[in-house]
């Protein structure tokens, strides 16, 4: 790759790892863009095009969501180069924890482990496991618990699984929903990707009081002005099949989920997907963003422009770095919870009220605020 593309600034990137094991034949990369709030957190993708251009962008995300979040946490990205489904879940063990033992130099005194895109739970246990440290990597299994020494008390591992970041677009939709006086129990909502995030936040925008109209995975989108039933989709997900099969709606490509005519529209798949073939085809009044640098920033002024009200990734999907903290903290789920909707409510309420008085977008605002509690350090 060309790494002309990669900008170092005062910020960072402060690190950029590659790893490659011979016997195993796979590549990683870890990128620690700062650690001036604390160890870097971030979470290990693993795709067979993830690159050091893209980990550094997801990087530097992080350190201004943990920032926002007023988590003791920097910014990093790890990647693995690898296509699963051409691999063993006995060789996608192996791999994790060598990876691990490579990191060792830097988890978990100045990094910390997550899972993202092909990676979960069980992953992270590997990671932790490999690593020998219990706080090399959070997201672990519910039922992997620290016992701490001379207490009665213990920490558990508080997977991802548990729905936080969804939870937490959820309320950061609710929040935006209620600044502009719209009704959410008369709203409608279309959600792009349908994985961890989007399962959870159509779940509770759902309970909420939100129309959910569309959804969308990698095999298409199904629409249903009326509304859809969350519980059915969960099972589809759950039994392995697509939301494709749902017996009502109309099917559409996958893509025709962000052209529908929506109050809010949540992406919350991959990266880049509204851009320059679709950015003036939308009709969202809000929108909030589940995954990661899911618009280019130019693209997010277009939409501003048109009076498009954008909640950025580094407010809107925090939930799971915040359950994260909770999980370092020893928390429990139903304090992790009420944590993740406090930090997200209070943090878009705040950007929302400076950025009209500022009159900026809320990406502006964010970043002001999460560039000055860096400096301060």
């Amino acid at each position: 790759m060309n790494r002309t593309q990669i900008i170092y600034d005062e910020f960072g990137p402060e690190y950029i790892l590659e790893v490659y094991d011979p016997k195993l034949k796979f590549r990683g990369i870890l990128v620690i863009d700062n650690t001036i709030l604390g160890p870097a957190k971030g979470g290990i993708r693993i795709t067979p095009t993830v690159n050091i251009y893209e980990l550094v962008r997801l990087a530097r995300a992080m350190t201004f969501k943990n920032a926002l979040a007023e988590l003791p946490f920097g910014g990093a990205k790890a990647g693995l180069v690898l296509d699963l489904s051409k691999i063993t879940w006995e060789k996608k063990k192996e791999i994790i924890q060598s990876f691990s033992r490579a990191l060792k130099p830097f988890a978990p005194k100045k990094y910390i482990a997550g899972p993202d895109m092909g990676t979960g739970e069980r992953e992270m246990q590997w990671f932790s496991e490999a690593n020998g440290s219990w706080q090399a990597a959070t997201g672990k299994p519910a039922n992997l618990c620290l016992k701490i020494f001379g207490k009665k008390e213990k920490k558990c591992g508080l997977p991802h699984e548990f729905g936080s970041t969804g939870y937490g677009v959820a309320w950061a939709a609710k929040t935006a929903a209620d600044f502009i006086d719209l009704d959410l129990n008369k709203a409608t909502v279309a959600i792009a990707g349908f994985g961890n995030v989007g399962i959870f936040a159509c779940k509770y925008l759902h309970q909420l009081g939100a129309k959910i109209i569309a959804v969308s995975d990698s095999q298409g989108a199904v629409f249903q002005k009326q509304g859809l039933n969350p519980s059915e989709l969960e099972k589809l997900k759950k039994s392995g099949k697509s939301i494709i099969e749902y017996p009502l709606g109309k099917k559409l490509k996958r893509e025709e989920i962000y052209e529908l005519e929506t109050d809010i529209l949540i992406p919350a798949a991959s990266a880049d997907v509204i851009n320059q073939n679709n950015v003036n085809k939308v009709k969202a009044k809000i929108i909030i963003e589940g995954a990661n640098i899911p618009i280019p920033e130019k693209y997010e002024e277009i939409l501003g422009q048109k009076g498009i009200l954008i909640v950025p990734d580094i407010i809107a999907n925090s939930g799971g770095v915040i359950s994260s903290y909770a999980e370092y903290r020893g928390y429990n789920p139903k304090k992790m919870f009420e944590t993740v909707k406090k930090k997200i409510v209070k943090n878009t309420e705040t950007i929302l009220r400076e950025a009209k008085k500022q009159n900026l977008s809320l990406r502006q605002v964010a970043l002001k605020i999460a560039v000055s509690r860096i400096k301060k350090g």
